[in-house]
């Protein structure tokens, strides 16, 4: 009898998102005996033979799971990762993604380490975690998170660049206790995922809330979805937002985080006549207004809409065009051959997209001998010998 359960070679695939054949060409499974690939791997799941371990380290690697996995009496259960907020009632679900997939269990297992830390400190809980509903207005709840960030929409409006403006909220909210990171892949620009795919990811945990923004978005978006997910952790909920705005909780989260960036007083920069305008003037009001306010035009265009100064139709139209140029704009700038000199270093941008909060609490911990290098390193998302120079001259991180 064979002493592994072949379900786990089914599950382990289907989780992957990828078919037999298409399995079977990711771990390199040749014809063989007359049988086709797909075929030789069809006879491992239905447990008439036994992958050698060989075989099996391929398939963690284009699997994407721990080697231990496979030796399991049954498929392990999925991980609670919330609520997906991308989907409304009745909706079909997202497609299956096992780079989110992978991304996600990945933050899950450091929001645990971070967690233990927070407890072992005896680290309060943080009080607006869960403290309101959907039954508030829009506007009290932004106004009550400003007053909890001690927030100064003209300081992050009149902040030299969108990154400058990005790290003043993020050292706003990283203050008020919670941890927020930059991540869009699994440390590899293969495993890139698109904004289309997530935007955003909270975890509502009272002793160690964390944010995750997408940062293969566009930098003009990091802002408005790290104040979505913030929004998210006041009420309480845990789970993965993308670019749908038709479940009741995304529209509520969007308009609190809008209010926030753009409040309602604030939307007198456009014009009036913005309402008949074309296409053409309508993308050039709004480009010009969200540049002087650092914030991205898709969002601006959103509040325009929210705000009734443009219709739902021009919204739709304006959305449509940044998104396309966004696109077009990603697609040039992978063609341009990459620089070998100049640029931040790569310590610099990762102490960057891990956030001073999570620094400081990892250097402490190393300094009073609460956490090994290799939970720390699993924490930063580095090898423990790396350590040491990720955490050096952190001074200024935000």
């Amino acid at each position: 009898m064979s002493s592994l359960n072949p379900a786990i070679l089914t599950w382990a695939r289907t989780t992957a998102g990828l078919s037999l054949e298409e399995g079977a060409r990711a771990i390199g499974l040749k014809d063989a005996y007359g049988l086709a690939g797909a075929e030789l791997l069809d006879v491992l799941e239905r447990g008439e033979n036994e992958p050698s371990r060989p075989l099996l380290v391929k398939m963690s690697k284009a699997y994407r799971r721990p080697l231990l996995v496979f030796y399991l009496a049954a498929p392990p259960k999925s991980g609670d990762r919330g609520q997906d907020f991308r989907t409304v009632p009745g909706a079909a679900p997202p497609l299956f993604d096992p780079d989110l997939d992978a991304l996600l269990r990945d933050i899950k297992a450091r929001h645990s380490i971070v967690k233990s830390l927070q407890e072992d400190l005896e680290a309060g809980p943080v009080p607006f975690i869960g403290s309101v509903s959907m039954d508030i207005p829009v506007e009290e709840l932004a106004e009550r998170i400003v007053r909890n960030l001690n927030f100064g929409v003209e300081e992050f409006h009149q902040a030299r660049t969108i990154e400058s403006a990005f790290f003043y909220l993020r050292s706003k909210i990283e203050e008020a206790g919670v941890f927020v990171l930059l991540a869009g892949n699994l440390g590899s620009h293969h495993t890139n995922i698109p904004a289309d795919t997530f935007r955003g990811f909270a975890i509502a945990d009272p002793v160690a809330p964390f944010i995750l923004v997408n940062d293969q978005d566009a930098k003009q978006a990091w802002a408005f979805t790290a104040l979505h997910e913030l929004v998210h952790l006041w009420l309480g909920t845990t789970g993965v937002s993308g670019g749908n705005a038709d479940a009741k909780i995304e529209r509520f989260c969007n308009d609190v985080a809008g209010e926030i960036l753009l409040p309602s007083q604030n939307m007198d920069g456009l014009p009036a006549e913005m309402a008949r305008s074309t296409l053409d003037k309508a993308i050039a009001h709004i480009s010009e207004f969200a540049h002087s306010r650092n914030v991205s035009r898709g969002m601006a265009a959103y509040r325009a809409y929210r705000a009734g100064i443009i219709s739902e139709a021009m919204w739709i139209r304006l959305s449509d065009h940044f998104k396309q140029e966004w696109i077009a704009s990603k697609a040039k700038l992978s063609q341009k051959p990459k620089q070998t000199q100049g640029g931040p270093s790569y310590y610099v941008v990762r102490r960057h997209r891990i956030g001073a909060a999570l620094l400081e609490l990892v250097s402490n911990s190393l300094r009073d001998g609460n956490i090994t290098y290799t939970k720390a390193g699993k924490v930063l998302g580095v090898k423990p010998m790396n350590v040491d120079l990720l955490l050096r001259s952190t001074a200024g991180v935000r």
